[in-house]
């Protein structure tokens, strides 16, 4: 399954500048989703880190992925954002950076469920450049009423 930007804005409480899924290449729902997030100068964060030698921070890295993984959980659980809950990350474990991510950049975020419970979500998160691994970790996310 295949989403563009108005089905992910259905199924994420986001908008810009915090919005960082762009498109959904595949999403198996249960399993897996391959979602990218195209990387702009344009980046409000850009001006600050760093302005001579413009990094995404790897802490939206992570972000990106975890709301990759809120998409699969909303589609798997077959609902949309509304207003009355939300998924939130509760826990990152095991992240490792392995390459800058800089402008120009578009992120593969290749998400896999690990563990969909009622209480708590783990998944396992990688994100690409190309080929080339940037980060990867794995998250825990729980869904909350507003």
């Amino acid at each position: 399954m295949m989403m563009d930007i108005r089905a992910i804005l259905e199924r994420l409480p986001h908008r810009y500048p915090m919005l960082l899924v762009d498109r959904v290449l595949e999403c198996e729902p249960g399993k897996r989703i391959l979602a990218i997030k195209n990387v702009t100068i344009n980046e409000p964060f850009f001006n600050g880190h760093f302005p001579r030698l413009p990094v995404m921070p790897g802490v939206l890295v992570v972000e990106s992925l975890a709301q990759a993984a809120a998409v699969l959980a909303f589609v798997t659980e077959g609902k949309k954002s509304d207003g009355k809950s939300i998924y939130y990350l509760v826990g990152v474990d095991d992240a490792r950076f392995k390459r800058p991510v800089v402008p120009g950049d578009q992120l593969l975020l290749d998400v896999t469920a690990d563990r969909i419970g009622r209480e708590l979500m783990k998944f396992s998160a990688r994100a690409r450049v190309g080929e080339a691994l940037a980060a990867e970790a794995t998250l825990l996310c729980t869904l909350r009423p507003v």
